[in-house]
């Protein structure tokens, strides 16, 4: 029996990995954040894995999700790194990555509000299901995406009108 279970949860790590990556990286804003966090979503999926391995994906998210809610909520784990001087922001112009501006925006973001996001149009979730999953109340998520929303666009300049271009040519 235990090897059936090894089998088929080391199927779904190769199967879904890449993608569960994906979100966590989407959460944590950084790679070694995100595979700490998927990490330790998949342990503790794997010690529940009899009673969920016919619907493991969401059983995940949602354990990325609700780590990530207790990170941002014990936030005297996380030290502020004072620095001399701040950094330069990257200006915007012709030959610039747009990814790697929101890449960089989503960063300068607080956990709550990349959560947000994330759940709002990485995993395309309404607003009440992210209310559930993140354990608050929907007027809640819809501020924090609002707020969100208003700061990549301070971060980004033109963010509104390369959107606009992107989905014209679709």
């Amino acid at each position: 029996m235990a090897e059936v279970i090894d089998g088929e949860f080391t199927a779904f790590v190769t199967e879904r990995g890449p993608a569960l990556l994906r979100v966590a990286y989407a959460l944590a804003g950084n790679q070694h954040a995100a595979e700490d966090l998927l990490q330790n979503a998949l342990a503790k999926a794997y010690a529940r894995w009899p009673r969920i391995r016919g619907d493991a994906e969401p059983y995940v998210k949602r354990i990325l999700y609700h780590d990530q809610v207790s990170g941002w909520r014990r936030r005297g784990r996380r030290a502020e790194v004072p620095v001399a001087e701040l950094p330069e922001r990257a200006a915007v112009g012709p030959d610039t990555d747009l990814g790697l501006l929101l890449r960089e925006a989503l960063r300068a973001l607080p956990p709550r509000q990349r959560a947000v996001l994330t759940l709002r149009y990485l995993e395309d979730l309404s607003v009440e299901q992210t209310a559930a999953l993140l354990g608050c109340r929907a007027g809640t998520v819809a501020s924090q995406s609002a707020k969100a929303l208003t700061r990549l666009r301070q971060l980004v300049p033109g963010l509104d009108e390369l959107t606009h271009r992107a989905e014209v040519t679709r």
